[in-house]
């Protein structure tokens, strides 16, 4: 039975970041082996002093950028290949995803959901979206379904006829879902937060795809919730990756 979804999963597996990370990375430039010693000035609050939160602030406004590359995320994220393809040309992370050559892929494609804009208007690199009709939403949706029953149908039937899994998943569509880790330092996350979400008082503006800025949000969520001083200043200083 086909599953059909709108929607993309983000889930943190596991992080080392925090704000004090960045701290102690650009004091060692001038302080040395003394770094180590600043873990007792982050208090029982885990709050920075008003001195740390300007450094912070100084770093990401200079563009001092690798005091930022000493705190990680590892995230498992599930999203339809098309934007895999978005997402991997980010080669600023690790990647490692599910294999069709060793296992049989699950029946879950994506299918836009009534929020997504389907009219393209105005020509490549000036263009916006805007609302489709009823009518051709339908029409979306029809033949997305119709398209992706059809080709796991006969992908189900090379497998069932012998032929290798590696083979026979060349007919599935680019809506298939696909699950993959993903390991990025906080600099490359922000590199990436900048380049994939539009975001009012951004330096520069972007206009990504809408399904990989939902993977963008859920990131972006994270990154704010464990890292809200290095948040703060990325947002404050125009969302530009340092």
């Amino acid at each position: 039975m086909l599953r059909f979804s709108s929607d993309v999963e983000v889930e943190l597996v596991k992080c080392s970041a925090e704000d004090m990370d960045v701290v102690f990375s650009a004091r060692v430039s001038t302080e040395g082996e003394r770094t180590r010693d600043y873990g007792a000035s982050f208090d029982e609050t885990n709050e920075l002093s008003k001195r740390e939160q300007g450094l912070i602030n100084f770093l990401m406004r200079e563009r001092h950028g690798t005091p930022f590359e000493h705190s990680y995320f590892t995230f498992y994220v599930k999203a339809p290949i098309f934007v895999w393809r978005e997402h991997m040309r980010h080669r600023i992370a690790s990647y490692n995803e599910e294999s069709g050559r060793y296992r049989e892929l699950e029946p879950e494609f994506y299918i836009p959901n009534k929020d997504r804009k389907l009219i393209q208007v105005g020509k490549p690199g000036a263009y916006v979206f805007e609302e489709g009709s009823e009518e051709q939403y339908q029409i979306t949706v029809n033949n997305y379904k119709k398209a992706c029953s059809e080709a796991y149908f006969n992908y189900k039937e090379m497998l069932s006829n012998g032929v290798a899994r590696e083979v026979a998943r060349g007919v599935l569509p680019v809506t298939i879902y696909s699950s993959a880790y993903v390991t990025i330092n906080a600099r490359s996350l922000m590199n990436f937060l900048s380049l994939r979400r539009n975001v009012e008082g951004q330096s520069f503006p972007s206009y990504p795809q809408r399904e990989i800025e939902m993977v963008a949000e859920r990131y972006e969520e994270i990154f704010e919730y464990h890292m809200p001083v290095t948040h703060k200043a990325f947002v404050e200083n125009g969302r530009v990756s340092p």
